[in-house]
């Protein structure tokens, strides 16, 4: 064997969607991450039922990058249908596992080849039902694997008892089935490959979780009390884990509930019902994915021009139209910076790892109400839906803001009669009042038609133009309570990165891989817009500045060149979309691309 490989490569499994591989690959994953070593892993599925080929990819790297492998260096083939794809796909000097009832060539002589007896080992395991077999069978890879890579079988149940929240039947049943495939492969096997894991601490006071679910705990925790929503993937688990953690998180003492969570006919009925929410003056949302975001349009303009706070969530996929439903892309930004007709202009977060997701949950909502205005939240599939390292969540940090309410006692005190769409603060945000709030001043008309400043109707040019300018001098107040950029500033570096979202790993990683070959590299990671200061100044400071993004057309770099012609120039787009989560290798390539001197030899040969 050669010089050993250890905690650093990437593995593969393909399958059958609706297996129940599902189980198996996400106890690899959290097995890794229990042993301390830095891991992270995708999910590529069909948007089928079941029947079509599924991959799942866990990326171990000891220097905790985590981004997408272009190339995986283990396979576990359990599929006939993607048998050929999944042995061409392993890298060269890399592993291939395979189940031994599928009798297809191997042709391929610079890997190592592991056959695999599942069927025969999961008929001796007597505690499984025959009904269970199919599924459980998946178990016996998890063995097979962990035996000759070194994954701990105590961290595997470990693993497995999470999953069925300690319920000793089925962990055991499944652990037995792994403690069955390592022992055959014990026996039967002998390695003769390089890669390996051996025990790290860069695990330690870390979690494991996905983006959607960071999102509703973030949202619970931000005092939401409606959310209204319309099946659609990849955005139905954030909705599905709101339903999972209010009824443990948001209970009075004597059992009644003190939020509501509605599955509406449509993602057009959702919107309204969480505007009216809003308009009540509970902290509303609701999530979806582009298609649904599509519907939504006219009610987002509403809520825009009548100045309702509401949240909404947009965990991104592939489009137009229904596009690939199960793939992530970040091609939903220019819809979303002026999503409705007529001028209006968007507040937009951007998170960029489930940190942030849980973070921006409960942000948003302050800023939806301070502002009085549609909040959106722009995640996507792989954020939203793949398990990712992370922090444990912090609890917020500060009272919620609940904007510029009149309540009895303000109104009490006024003389005269106070204006609903009236700027007094010269900040283009009107106060409001809410439905209940006992006092005869307090009623007035929401609008979404012409309206003068005390909730008039009106078509008159000249009211029409005042209401313009005032929306768009309170999005320029927005500047002072979204999420600035970060900004790495590097001496003497080359050129600039922009990049957002669920990009982030990737670019990083990026970055070290040309640090370490002599380009310096500064960047900024955008999360919100509008864009505040930082980001002009950022561009000024470089030659070049390459924009990031995982969509066909350049959308950020769109939205920079609008708000900054005469920076324009200055501005480089690195833009690719095929559905799969942002690797290293094609950043690096963009970067390498776009630079205006020629790489150095050793950048060259990266």
């Amino acid at each position: 064997m050669t010089q050993k490989i250890v905690n650093d490569f990437s593995i593969m499994i393909g399958t059958v969607n609706g297996s129940g591989s599902s189980t198996a690959n996400t106890t690899i994953l959290r097995a890794i991450f229990k042993m301390g070593i830095p891991v992270s892993g995708k999910n590529l599925f069909p948007s089928n039922i079941q029947g079509q080929p599924t991959w799942y990819t866990v990326r171990v790297n000891k220097d905790g990058f985590l981004a997408r492998d272009d190339q995986p260096h283990i396979v576990i083939a359990m599929n006939p249908a993607s048998y050929t794809r999944d042995l061409a796909d392993v890298a060269p000097g890399g592993v291939f596992f395979y189940a031994d009832d599928i009798k297809l060539p191997i042709n391929r002589n610079d890997v190592t080849v592991y056959p695999m007896a599942i069927k025969q080992i999961i008929r001796e395991q007597k505690d499984v039902p025959p009904h269970l077999r199919d599924l459980v069978a998946n178990m016996v890879y998890v063995g097979v694997l962990a035996e000759m890579i070194g994954i701990d079988l105590e961290r595997i149940y470990d693993a497995l008892a999470f999953h069925f929240k300690k319920r000793e039947k089925p962990t055991m049943m499944n652990f037995n089935a792994v403690k069955a495939g390592a022992e055959w492969a014990r026996a039967n096997l002998t390695k003769s490959d390089p890669f390996v894991l051996e025990p790290m601490d860069k695990t330690n006071g870390l979690i494991m979780a996905d983006g959607n679910t960071a999102a509703a705990l973030g949202a619970i925790y931000g005092g939401l009390q409606f959310a209204a929503w319309y099946p659609i993937t990849p955005a139905s688990s954030l909705a599905e884990a709101l339903n999972d953690y209010l009824p443990m998180l948001r209970k009075r003492e004597d059992g009644k509930r003190t939020y509501a969570v509605v599955q509406a006919e449509d993602e057009l009925a959702a919107l309204g019902m969480a505007i009216g929410a809003g308009w009540a003056g509970l902290r509303a949302m609701t999530s979806t994915s582009g298609p649904g975001l599509s519907l939504m349009a006219e009610f987002a303009g509403l809520a825009y021009y009548a100045e309702v706070p509401v949240v909404i969530w947009d965990v991104q996929r592939i489009g137009p139209s229904t596009g690939l439903p199960t793939r992530t892309s970040q091609g939903d930004l220019t819809f979303v910076a002026h999503i409705s007709h007529g001028d209006k202009q968007s507040v937009i977060l951007l998170p960029s790892s489930i940190s942030e997701c849980f973070e921006f949950g409960w942000q948003a909502f302050d800023i939806a109400e301070r502002l009085q205005m549609p909040v959106f939240v722009l995640s996507d599939l792989d954020l939203g839906m793949n398990q990712w390292m992370s922090k444990p969540f912090e609890y917020p940090n500060r009272p919620m803001d609940r904007g510029k309410i009149l309540r009895e006692e303000d109104l009490e005190k006024l003389d005269g009669n106070w204006g609903r769409y009236l700027d007094v603060d010269d900040d283009g945000i009107p106060w409001r009042t809410l439905p209940g709030i006992m006092h005869p001043k307090a009623a007035y008309f929401t609008r979404g038609t012409g309206h003068d400043e005390y909730a008039r109707y009106s078509e008159d040019p000249n009211v029409y133009w005042r209401l313009m300018q005032r929306l768009k001098k309170k999005y320029k107040t927005v500047e002072q309570y979204v999420p600035r950029p970060i900004v790495q500033q590097v001496e003497g570096a080359e050129a600039g990165l922009i990049f957002y979202g669920s990009t982030e790993p990737a670019v990083e990683e990026a970055r070290a891989r040309l640090a370490a070959a002599g380009l310096k590299l500064s960047a900024l990671r955008i999360r919100a817009l509008p864009f505040t200061e930082e980001v002009p100044a950022f561009i000024e400071k470089h030659n070049t500045v390459i924009v990031i993004e995982m969509n066909r057309d350049g959308q950020m770099c769109q939205l920079l060149c609008a708000a900054y012609p005469a920076l324009a120039p200055k501005l480089r787009s690195v833009a690719y979309v095929d559905g799969l989560p942002a690797s290293a290798k094609w950043v690096q390539e963009g970067i390498l691309q776009h630079l205006s001197q020629p790489a150095s030899e050793s950048v060259q040969s990266l």
